[in-house]
């Protein structure tokens, strides 16, 4: 297959975005499914919980990994891909041999670990600042509340705790800074299941500006950043993409996009909300409700989920062996999804989203048929509430296709899988992408 044509330098420009600082701006026409650029992380690093399944320096999935001879924790393709990251994985390699079962750095301490030490051995533009240095990012410090700024203190003395040894510090101000910018400019990359992966630093794609209709998607091969079209693009066209969710309702967007970014989004979907009385869809009833009473379990289903995100985090995450604690969590969604689908229709984001989470852990209990059960229920209105080429659709319909693989229902499964692939994938992530590769081998294979 014929490799699509690389990105020509010019054909894209930062420029002053008028209200919104810097941006990123298109100088010719682009086709929907076009590739507008790629970037190589500056730093990236792998989460714990996929080592030994993924290479720890290029993130490609494979059997059979290498093992590293000092710390026996992280793993590679092969001899080159090791060296290509000992300047990183040198940082955490003796720690983890030292501090054993309490080695336990977030994730961010562990990005920011590598930025620095990456500044320290490359203080020259990279490959991945064409169009913005890391040195340039946002920070938003004036608008960090005591509780942002508490999180920044501790993560800066995990860093000095398990990162004494390799590291040279800036002083305590400059690292206020550093974390800040990672916390606001920082990406998650994400497998095909849209299952965390890892996080990386790609500071050319961090100076795309966000809409709630974004005309640009970001997807990932391992730990380069692709960034194609999703609508047609036209010459002077401001690129946008998405920097959260965009499931919810407008006023649960923006509260996002004001505690992570700092701003409030002035696109159509939000100034209109056109697409707010669906997501918020209320059963017809013989007694209509009265707004307190659907306000009141809008504030319900928020609540219920802050409470199984943190749920989730302290026993579900922290205790991945204890079943009993997956099955406390499956209660709560089903207890949640009891309460608001008195009022709620089943396509209420609300209820999707507590769907979503009970189908999480039923595939983690490996319960098939509970997870396609909840699946089927969900597919339908993500379809309808997200926009065209949304991976969260088109990871639903794969999950989908594997399960119906998994329970020999084949058909379904087949047209479930071709469904990715037409619907989003080839569009998305290219069609000389490893996942869609996998995605046709499963095909091929029933």
């Amino acid at each position: 297959m014929r490799s699509e044509a690389a990105p020509q330098p010019g054909d894209l420009e930062r420029f002053v975005s008028a209200g919104k600082g810097r941006g990123l701006r298109a100088r010719r026409r682009y086709a929907v499914g076009e590739l507008l650029f790629s970037c190589p992380a500056y730093a990236s690093v792998l989460t714990v919980s996929e080592r030994g399944s993924h290479c720890d320096g290029c993130f490609a999935r494979k059997e059979d990994l290498s093992k590293c001879g000092r710390c026996k924790q992280a793993f590679y393709c092969n001899v080159e891909c090791q060296k290509e990251d000992w300047p990183m994985h040198k940082l955490e390699c003796s720690a983890m041999c030292t501090f054993g079962q309490s080695w336990n750095p977030s994730e961010t301490v562990r990005l920011t670990a590598r930025i620095l030490a990456k500044q320290k051995t490359n203080p020259e533009r990279t490959q991945s600042e064409k169009l913005l240095a890391v040195k340039e990012f946002e920070s938003h410090l004036d608008k960090l509340d005591n509780e942002k700024r508490e999180l920044i203190e501790n993560d800066i003395a995990a860093l000095h705790h398990f990162y004494s040894k390799h590291l040279e510090y800036p002083d305590s101000d400059a690292l206020v800074v550093l974390f800040a910018q990672v916390n606001c400019n920082g990406f998650t990359i994400e497998d095909e299941e849209l299952s965390h992966l890892g996080s990386a630093i790609f500071p050319d794609v961090a100076l795309m500006n966000h809409s709630c209709c974004p005309n640009v998607i970001v997807t990932y091969k391992g730990t380069l950043a692709e960034v194609r079209a999703v609508k047609e693009i036209e010459p002077g066209e401001e690129v946008f993409t998405s920097y959260i969710d965009l499931l919810y309702p407008t006023e649960d967007r923006n509260d996002r996009l004001r505690d992570s970014y700092f701003f409030n989004c002035d696109c159509r979907e939000c100034v209109t909300k056109d697409k707010d009385k669906e997501k918020l869809e209320i059963r017809e009833l013989n007694v209509p409700p009265s707004a307190q009473a659907v306000w009141d379990m809008i504030k319900y289903a928020r609540n219920v989920i802050e409470e199984f995100r943190r749920a989730k985090h302290y026993k579900y995450i922290l205790c991945l062996t204890l079943t009993p604690l997956a099955c406390e969590l499956l209660e709560i969604c089903e207890l949640s999804l009891d309460k608001m689908g008195a009022l709620f229709e089943d396509s209420n984001v609300y209820m999707l989203h507590m769907m979503y989470q009970a189908m999480g852990v039923c595939l983690y209990v490996q319960d098939w048929e509970g997870a396609l059960r909840y699946g089927q229920k969900i597919i339908r209105p993500y379809s309808k509430h997200y926009p065209s080429y949304s991976l969260n659709v088109a990871s639903m319909w794969l999950k989908l296709g594997r399960l119906y693989m998994t329970l020999e229902n084949r058909m379904a499964g087949v047209k479930a899988l071709k469904k990715v692939l037409i619907s989003c994938f080839f569009i998305a992530h290219g069609k000389d992408h490893p996942y869609i590769s996998e995605i046709k081998k499963e095909l091929e294979d029933h």
